[in-house]
């Protein structure tokens, strides 16, 4: 069984271990989740229907924001960038313009750079993502796209058919990579540029004839 806090040190003391979920089964309800926090943040959040800002973070306009989302202390969203489907960024977290961010949570200090894309996905803390990274969320490519997750030669089916990565604290991921969907990724980790990283190792769909 997946252990988060095997992949990020201060997990337990996170207020997203409460819900006590699989990785996947948290990003499958993310904006579930997050909404159920927002009545319990501090004064300090701007709260606008589901979308709560903390007063120190810095949203610069022409960011798009929708669905539950919860931009913590000295957190940054730049110009151009795209929030949905659920998204927590925690104290000093940073999304870089041209970046989506779909149904995925950033803890402390974690940064996403320009041009990325990440999905479904929990990052640990000090996670740093370079420029024109794909954390992707779906097989789109395989007949059967559901989820497997590799761990010490085992196999964990995941029931779901989107699910990005498990980053640990630490890790840097150089520019232009791509994570498939069902990466880990242990802390400390560090992908050079121009690295496809496939934990799932499956024959592809032949081509059409």
């Amino acid at each position: 069984m997946i252990q988060t806090s095997d992949y990020i040190a201060n997990w337990e003391n996170s207020p997203l271990a409460e819900p006590g979920l699989t990785p996947w089964a948290m990003t499958t309800n993310a904006a579930r989740i997050i909404q159920s926090m927002i009545p319990h943040l501090d004064d300090a959040y701007r709260v606008t229907n589901t979308i709560a800002i903390h007063e120190s973070a810095t949203v610069e306009d022409e960011a798009t924001l929708k669905d539950a989302i919860i931009i913590g202390p000295n957190a940054f969203v730049s110009s151009r960038s795209y929030l949905r489907g659920g998204v927590f960024l925690e104290d000093g977290c940073a999304v870089g313009p041209f970046c989506e961010v779909k149904s995925s949570f950033m803890h402390k200090g974690s940064k996403l750079a320009h041009l990325g894309f990440l999905g479904d996905s929990i990052l640990g803390e000090n996670v740093n993502l370079e420029a024109g990274i794909v954390v992707a969320n779906h097989r789109n490519e395989w007949a059967d796209k559901e989820i497997t997750l590799h761990q010490m030669g085992k196999e964990i089916p995941t029931g779901v058919t989107k699910f990005g990565s498990l980053i640990g604290d630490n890790c840097k991921v150089g520019a232009n990579s791509v994570l498939a969907p069902g990466t880990l990724l242990k802390p400390d980790s560090v992908i050079p540029r121009l690295t496809s990283v496939d934990q799932q190792a499956k024959q592809l769909i032949p081509a059409m004839l």
